[in-house]
């Protein structure tokens, strides 16, 4: 179990508490031991009384150095918030349950240090009726230590228990993102970082990526607790020795994540849950794990507003963060995502549409509902934003798609086939990135996807299976008896006019397979090439063009094209000397 170790003040003797729960020194810097003071973020464990480790992220409590106790407080699930008996409850404890409200933890002890200088009583009592009023509520457990005399300790171990025995257990399966919060190196080794798992598990050799950077990274070695490990699960402290990575390309702020999991973005709708949107100022910071960014925010509605963010985080629909105003020294409100990949705003009125749609969203993942909003999206996109896509079924390869909407879209893909095949009548079949245009559609797949009989998908276009219009049926009929007569003879360009089959019409009649074209302005009957062959194999081998053309009883214009589409075909094959033979 991971624990924040955070006080109200300076100090309030949290840094005393830990050492004498853990025998760890949680202040890793002279200057901090030196002054009294939490500076950094600072880390101990000791094993409880049950046998399971109780581990603490020892954050500041002085304001000057809330940024440092944010980026300790963000991947944590549970706190210890110290008060000392003899000062009781000071400004910056406010802020920090307001960090820890923001944030949506709900569980927490509050130790009350420093009885053997005061009362511990009215500073429970008065830190209790402020922790109700959180998301933390009424059933915090309270203990009064001294860590000089060690009064308590044994009291606050067994709450230390009880308070990890009531955490929800850590979704193992969940993909990693390990927010950084300090990187060094390590000679022989290379870049080290560190961080706390907050889901997931990371192993040796686990691929990771480099939010917002594209850069994959191996993980050489892991430890946790001090001690090398093979693998660790969340939630645990780790320190990542990677592979791949330079000690200057990663620092606090960043993130590992598992390649294709996180989208990695800038701009987010977000519900706010704190002082009104209206009220916000124009520039805040994001603090989501350690990461501190500069926003700006933008309001939509009531709760809800959109922040554009200063540098791209990788976030999950549902993910807590909270607000800071570095003005004012204050966190107005905490946030909650609602969207990743928000649509923009361009139109007059888009902002109050969009304020009225985030309005019925609570930020948790719902793929149905996401499927609705989107219409149309790729399963891995959907994954990416955290929503899983088990039990959607893809339309067409990884597209998934609202059910109203791709009943809508097949319904207008009628509409579309009719007014093509109504302004076309000689060629009807209308092409498919035709109608991927009018649909708006983003695949050509998808269009196909949405043909059902007794439409069809032929050479890249899209037929209704309508027989030809009567007049150029009747022409092509009249060409089928002049053929049945003499099937070499195709018609000449004087007969074709007559019969008013131009290019447009011959085009339509060859696309029904009613004729066969081998060459502008040739055709002859769809099933000529097997006639062709055996009269030519009956000739003795190999033979001129002037005895084919003689064999066939058609003439040179028709022959040449006749012997080259042949050709093409492998029925026959033209020797050295330019004659042709039908063997192989």
């Amino acid at each position: 179990m991971w624990v924040v170790a955070t006080a109200g003040h300076v100090d309030h003797g949290k840094s005393t508490l830990v050492r004498a729960l853990t025998g760890m020194e949680p202040d890793r810097w002279a200057e901090e031991r030196r002054r009294g003071m939490t500076i950094d973020l600072g880390f101990a464990w000791t094993t409880l009384p049950s046998g399971s480790t109780v581990a603490f992220v020892d954050v500041p409590g002085h304001e000057r150095f809330v940024p440092n106790m944010l980026a300790g407080v963000g991947p944590v699930p549970a706190a210890m918030l110290v008060v000392a008996a003899d000062e009781g409850w000071m400004p910056q404890s406010a802020e920090h349950l307001a960090a820890l409200d923001a944030l949506d933890v709900r569980h927490a002890v509050l130790v009350v240090t420093r009885s053997d200088l005061a009362d511990p009583g009215p500073a429970t009592a008065q830190a209790l009726d402020r922790l109700a009023k959180t998301a933390l509520g009424t059933s915090v457990e309270a203990v009064a230590v001294s860590g000089a005399t060690g009064a308590g300790l044994d009291e606050l171990r067994a709450a230390l228990d009880r308070l990890g025995a009531a955490l929800p257990p850590p979704d193992l399966d969940a993909p990693v993102r390990l927010w950084v919060d300090r990187s060094f190196t390590i000679r022989g080794s290379g870049t080290v970082v560190t961080g706390t798992l907050g889901a997931g598990r990371l192993a040796a050799d686990t691929e990771l990526e480099l939010a917002g950077s594209g850069r994959t990274v191996r993980v050489r070695a892991l430890q946790s607790l001090g001690a090398p490990v093979s693998a660790v699960g969340a939630v645990a402290r780790v320190a990542v020795n990677l592979r791949g990575l330079d000690r200057d390309a990663v620092g606090r702020g960043d993130a590992l994540v598992t390649p294709g999991r996180f989208v990695v973005t800038d701009l987010v709708d977000v519900r706010v849950h704190g002082d009104p949107v209206a009220d916000l100022p124009a520039e805040v910071v994001l603090h989501v794990g350690s990461a501190a960014v500069p926003a700006r925010v933008r309001p939509l509605g009531t709760g809800t507003a959109r922040l554009r963010l200063a540098r791209p985080v990788p976030l999950h629909v549902g993910d807590r963060a909270l607000l800071r105003d570095p003005g004012r020294h204050r966190v107005p409100g905490g946030v909650t995502v609602l969207d990743v990949a928000p649509p923009e705003l361009r139109r007059r009125g888009s902002a109050a549409a969009r304020a009225a749609e985030l309005s019925e969203l609570d930020g948790r993942p719902d793929a149905a509902g996401e499927l609705r909003r989107r219409r149309l999206v790729r399963a891995p996109e959907l994954v990416r934003m955290g929503v899983p896509a088990d039990g959607v079924t893809a339309v067409a390869g990884d597209w998934l798609a609202d059910p109203e909407h791709w009943a809508a879209l097949r319904t207008r893909l009628v509409s579309e086939v009719d007014r093509y095949a109504a302004a076309h009548p000689v060629d009807p079949d209308v092409p498919v990135d035709a109608v991927r245009q009018r649909l708006g559609l983003p695949d050509r797949a998808l269009v196909e996807a949405l043909v059902t009989p007794p439409l069809i998908v032929r050479d890249g276009r899209i037929g209704s299976g309508r027989a030809l219009p009567e007049r150029l049926r009747k022409a092509v009929d009249a060409v089928h008896a002049d053929l049945r007569r003499e099937p070499f003879a195709a018609p000449d360009a004087r007969r074709l006019a007559e019969l008013g089959l131009g290019p447009k019409e011959i085009g339509a009649a060859v696309k029904a397979r009613l004729l066969l074209r081998i060459a502008d302005g040739v055709v002859l009957l769809p099933d000529v090439a097997d006639a062709a062959v055996r009269t030519l194999h009956a000739l003795p081998q190999p033979f001129t063009l002037s005895e084919a053309r003689q064999a066939l009883r058609t003439t040179r214009r028709v022959a040449v094209p006749l012997l080259e589409f042949l050709g093409r075909r492998g029925a026959t094959r033209q020797l050295a000397d330019g004659r042709h033979t039908t063997d192989s």
